[in-house]
């Protein structure tokens, strides 16, 4: 008798039904280091576990890491934190914009990264880390370059290997349409695979209503900063998503990137995911749509048919 395999979702303390993540925090950083953040690392792990602790005090369950290859993800440290906090975390292999690496770091893995993937996707980050639950790859400012172009491509060869999510960093939320076009159209990514972050940096209802026609995932992350038109936009938003039958596929994140927005430095940090906005959006969207986007849609989007890369 053959054993179906049912859908998962690739923890750092192994893989659980979706179902089991309660509520998610889809999009967010316990450890970065950036080239284009100099003096702002996300680096201690003590702050790291405050931060968790907050998020689980206000009835957080799980937070997805987006933190790819070579940039400080410390993946070392994330099974011992998720224990300590009572916290799921999902962590991220892929790659950032080339920018965002120190000279010379993208060329050492530029011919491996489809088999660097897989490897962090099925037998763990840096070879006896936890494994990663998807791949974090990112487009430019409307539109693609070579580099974007050749992780992407990268990373849907993984995709087809592993079943692996693959998550996008929007740059300022455009080229929504762009990625779509490349990772579902030419490189055959089944489009409900695909989840597009930073949407609410550019805040197009049309494209908006294409991605989500298309069949992508939607991730709505970060609160406000002041060049952003974010928070005070995301009501009406999302209403529209819903009203047009695809409420099912938003997410919400916070997205901390430094250390001054981590909430025990007095920034947002990950609480205000659920201390700030989630009631704003209840108001909106009535409390059993706002159950459904950090509950069961993070359960859907991250959750595979697990394969071991061969």
């Amino acid at each position: 008798m053959v054993t179906a395999v049912r859908p998962a979702v690739r923890t750092v303390l192994g893989d659980v039904p979706g179902t089991e993540l309660g509520i998610c925090d889809a999009h967010d950083h316990l450890f970065i280091r950036s080239t284009q953040l100099p003096g702002q690392e996300l680096d201690e792990a003590d702050a790291a576990e405050a931060e968790l602790r907050a998020f689980r005090a206000l009835g957080g369950g799980t937070v997805v890491q987006w933190t790819p290859y070579g940039l400080g993800r410390s993946a070392g440290h994330l099974p011992a934190l998720s224990r300590a906090t009572g916290v799921r975390l999902v962590a991220a292999t892929g790659m950032h914009q080339a920018v965002h690496y120190r000279p010379g770091a993208v060329e050492e893995v530029r011919d491996r990264l489809a088999e660097l993937f897989v490897e962090e996707l099925t037998r763990g980050i840096g070879g006896s880390g936890p494994r990663a639950g998807l791949i974090k790859v990112a487009g430019g400012f409307h539109g693609l370059d070579a580099h974007a172009r050749h992780t992407m491509a990268a990373a849907a060869h993984a995709h087809h290997r592993t079943d692996a999510p693959i998550a996008v960093h929007l740059e300022l939320g455009t080229a929504a349409l762009d990625v779509l076009d490349l990772l579902c159209g030419a490189l055959d990514v089944p489009p409900h695979r695909v989840l597009l972050g930073h949407l609410n940096r550019s805040p197009d209802p049309v494209v908006h209503r294409q991605a989500a026609a298309a069949g992508a995932f939607l991730v709505y992350d970060g609160p406000s900063r002041a060049h952003h038109t974010t928070d005070w936009r995301l009501p009406d938003t999302l209403t529209a998503l819903a009203e047009a039958g695809h409420a099912g596929q938003v997410l919400l994140g916070g997205d901390t990137t430094t250390a001054g927005a981590r909430s025990v430095n007095g920034g947002p940090g990950m609480p205000y995911l659920l201390r700030r906005l989630r009631p704003r959006l209840e108001r909106a969207l009535g409390a059993e749509v706002m159950d459904r986007i950090l509950t069961e849609n993070p359960g859907r989007a991250l959750a595979a048919t697990w394969r071991d890369g061969s």
